[in-house]
């Protein structure tokens, strides 16, 4: 398994921006699909965010299409997740996940179509 290590969050006001960064460990990064997901207190883990393999192919939750970007860099072994246009109820722990191979990633939305985690980053967003 891949090694994630999540940094980027913080405390910003609303309608700011954040940028997430997901460094992995390992020489075989490009074979791995990337998400983000979220967890606020007292809720489920959600899906944010997809990417595949070559980065070529993206999906998004509703709440943040059109606001935040996943990318990804190979070279760096590295995914991101631009967010912009927060708002306070996109404040959550964010985690990174990594599963290994080639899929359709819009089938890929729950925690469980990953197998590999992060130990998440804070997101505060203030009114």
């Amino acid at each position: 398994q891949v090694q994630l290590v999540e940094s980027g969050g913080g405390l910003v006001q609303a309608g700011g921006s954040l940028r997430l960064s997901c460094a992995a460990s390992g020489r075989t990064f490009s074979y791995y699909a990337m998400g983000w997901f979220r967890q606020a207190p007292g809720k489920e883990r959600e899906f944010v965010a997809t990417i595949n393999w070559s980065g070529g192919s993206t999906y998004y939750a509703d709440s943040v299409k059109g606001r935040f970007t996943i990318s990804r860099d190979n070279a760096k072994n590295t995914v991101y997740l631009q967010m912009n246009s927060l708002k306070p109820e996109d404040t959550a722990v964010y985690y990174c996940a990594a599963k290994m191979g080639r899929y359709t990633i819009a089938t890929m939305t729950t925690a469980m179509d990953f197998d590999s985690w992060g130990q998440g980053t804070q997101v505060t967003v203030s009114s």
